[in-house]
């Protein structure tokens, strides 16, 4: 079931966001309640009463640091960041990640906004990032270096039809 993610939900999330943080940035209680009230969409997919998912999508005017939103709000003026989607290990190859871009595409319809924002990792790779993305017609429109050099990713778009 995908549903609104609620602060019930946090400690799940959070969770879910440290067994990935070697693609993702790190996340605290208080940064997630920022997020959270930031949030145009924040979903969760729930299995057997558990989260086994979850998506959290700013807008533009986002009081938010990250680089990488920051690069999108100087190019474009409405668009949705996909900041960060995690599936549980235990839950790969069943679909949820399509499921909740999906969600995220109807959301984007009904929302009015015609452009999905991104970005993965290129070093270190994260090359199941990058074909997931190019299958769901994402398509790179920039790079960026982070923390220093140590790390460069792939900002990408997307397009959103009616």
């Amino acid at each position: 079931m995908i549903r609104d993610a609620t602060t019930r939900d946090f400690p799940a999330i959070l969770a879910l966001n440290a067994g990935s943080v070697h693609f993702l940035s790190p996340l605290d209680e208080g940064g997630l309640h920022h997020l959270h009230a930031q949030a145009a969409c924040h979903r969760v997919i729930e299995i057997d009463g558990a989260v086994a998912a979850f998506l959290l999508v700013l807008r533009e005017g986002a009081d938010y640091t990250s680089p990488n939103y920051r690069w999108f709000a100087q190019r474009h003026a409405r668009f949705l960041y996909i900041d960060r989607i995690v599936v549980d290990a235990h839950q790969h190859g069943r679909g949820l990640a399509v499921r909740l871009y999906d969600d995220l595409l109807e959301f984007a319809k009904a929302s009015g906004i015609a452009q999905l924002t991104c970005e993965f990792d290129l070093d270190p790779p994260n090359p199941a990032s990058a074909q997931f993305h190019a299958r769901y017609g994402f398509r790179e429109v920039g790079r960026q270096w982070l923390g220093g050099g140590k790390k460069q990713v792939s900002l990408q778009t997307r397009e959103v039809t009616t």
